[in-house]
């Protein structure tokens, strides 16, 4: 078996969660080889509308939420996207316990793109669990359907999921949930969704988030039980997944009050 270079020392660690500063690519090269149980992201989309322009643009002009940090990654054209999606996908695959999970999320644009990614990543390919909005973007000035649904692609590492406990208990094949109302990463996921995502790891399993963002895959793992090791190469979002993180495991409300954790529930 290959030697694997020596990961970079982590932005923040305790004793369920590390985070690492740094090119995701870099990292999962670094990682032990099937020592986690799932993946669990959202990676850059580098989706737009129907021109160059719409695709290059910031991301606080595509997403909304201007007064943010942009992040990177997501103006790739579609072929460097599709190969940057294989890299990280197969050197994931190999981090994954044989029988794991992957789980990531993309748009309506990128979802054929995403889907044939996943399979060229070794991965195989399970089905679509669809994130509806109560609200949607109009795509068109005439009368058409809303495009208010995100996708979480899933796939398993190996012919069939296995499940260390043992457990045959479903879980939904969709979620209702609003965007947060309050948001500190352009992207940012509901809370209620990436827990119920993370239930398909063990109790106790480690998830993995390449692309953690403002940590909320972090935040909902831990708060589920499960253990956490997240990747982000902008610093401005790792300390603030760093920051929500450390809140969580001190024993304190992701919105910074003491007492129980934000509890809600995702609607199936």
């Amino acid at each position: 078996m290959p030697t694997l270079p020596d990961p970079p020392p982590p932005y923040y660690t305790d004793e369920r969660a590390t985070l690492y500063q740094a090119d995701a690519l870099a990292v999962l090269a670094a990682l032990p080889t099937a020592s986690v149980d799932a993946l669990i992201t959202d990676p850059p989309y580098s989706s737009g509308g129907q021109y160059k322009g719409d695709r290059t643009a910031a991301t606080g002009l595509k997403y909304g939420g201007e007064s943010m940090s942009d992040f990177s990654g997501d103006n790739r054209d579609q072929r460097s996207h599709l190969t940057w999606m294989n890299l990280w996908l197969l050197e994931s695959l190999r981090v994954v316990r044989p029988g794991g999970v992957c789980a990531l999320f993309t748009d309506w644009r990128q979802l054929p793109t995403t889907t044939d990614a996943l399979q060229v990543g070794g991965w195989v390919w399970r089905g679509v669990v669809p994130w509806a909005k109560p609200s949607g973007r109009p795509a068109f000035k005439q009368r058409a359907w809303l495009n208010q649904c995100e996708y979480v692609v899933w796939g398993t590492a190996g012919s069939s999921a296995v499940t260390p406990d043992g457990s045959t208990q479903p879980l939904p094949g969709f979620y209702t949930a609003a965007p947060p109302r309050e948001r500190e990463h352009q992207t940012q996921k509901p809370l209620e969704v990436m827990r119920a995502l993370c239930r398909i790891a063990p109790e106790g399993g480690t998830v993995l988030d390449p692309f953690a963002g403002s940590g909320t895959t972090g935040v909902a793992a831990l708060i589920e039980g499960r253990q956490f090791v997240g990747i982000e190469m902008v610093e401005h979002y790792a300390t603030v997944a760093a920051n929500r993180l450390r809140t969580v495991a001190h024993g304190y409300r992701d919105d910074g009050q003491q007492d129980a954790l934000d509890l809600g529930e995702a609607t199936a």
